[in-house]
């Protein structure tokens, strides 16, 4: 469990340092539900709190999750007293604290624990979801004619080879809708039947992984892709790209 702890304030300081997180901006989760036989030992230190929809595969899992209105920047040098280790209820719509403060979990709860409750049987290895706000991926959802199924992905994917070999499934898209709410939690979940990176139109993107490094990883080549596709506009040129042979290519020699 240290070693979770420790990878998450990890990663919370690359959201703050890549200038993803401005103050409370994102949030991070992690299914510890492996750590059950010791975690069932700690008593809850809160009173039962409805999550707001039901999680039935995730009844009597555990998951660390950071808090509401805390910043990543802290959760970094602080891990403990910015994220709190919740315990889901056997009903599956309510869940109590068990570690180590107080601390309410991010008002995105709805949304990673619908991801986790995917996950479970669709994607069992993935255990990470991040929420961040990449800049250059934010900006090139405000243009409409990215925003098409899977243009974006194919203009991210041409910029530079890795980003099609290190997130060969692309970049999800999910029309506005207002932060929090179980409706984004539920269009959500409808991409990541087909991709591993999930774009919030106009706020910022949600990755899924098997550990919090990955799952960065996965946002951090896309969002490389978009500065390339940025610099190249800012010199007054729109860049080529590789051509669907090259990336066809790429596909086959990697097995992608």
């Amino acid at each position: 469990m240290k070693h979770i702890i420790e990878q998450v304030a990890q990663v919370a300081g690359y959201l703050w340092q890549k200038g993803w997180a401005e103050r409370n901006g994102g949030n991070i989760s992690y299914n510890m539900s492996e750590f059950a036989p010791a975690l069932n030992e700690i008593p809850a230190i809160s009173e039962p709190i409805a999550i707001g929809l039901s999680v039935p595969k995730l009844a009597g899992g555990y998951f660390l999750v950071t808090g509401t209105g805390r910043r990543m920047r802290y959760v970094e040098s602080a891990p403990m007293d910015n994220m709190s280790i919740i315990r889901i209820l056997p009903d599956g719509q309510h869940y109590v604290i068990v570690a180590e403060k107080d601390i309410r979990p991010t008002s995105e709860l709805p949304t990673h624990l619908l991801v986790h409750n995917f996950l479970q049987t669709e994607k069992p290895s993935n255990k990470a979801v991040i929420h961040t706000h990449p800049i250059e991926l934010v900006a090139m959802s405000h243009n409409r004619a990215f925003l098409t199924k899977d243009v974006l992905t194919h203009l991210l994917w041409s910029m530079i080879p890795e980003t099609r070999a290190f997130c060969p499934k692309g970049l999800g898209i999910v029309p506005y809708t207002l932060p929090g709410s179980v409706e984004l939690a539920q269009k959500t979940l409808d991409e990541l039947h087909d991709y591993d990176v999930v774009m919030w139109e106009k706020h910022g993107v949600v990755a899924v992984g098997p550990d919090a490094v990955e799952a960065f990883d996965r946002i951090d080549v896309l969002n490389k892709s978009a500065q390339i596709y940025r610099d190249a506009r800012a010199m007054g040129f729109i860049p080529e790209g590789m051509s669907t042979d090259q990336m066809n290519e790429l596909k086959q020699a990697f097995n992608l």
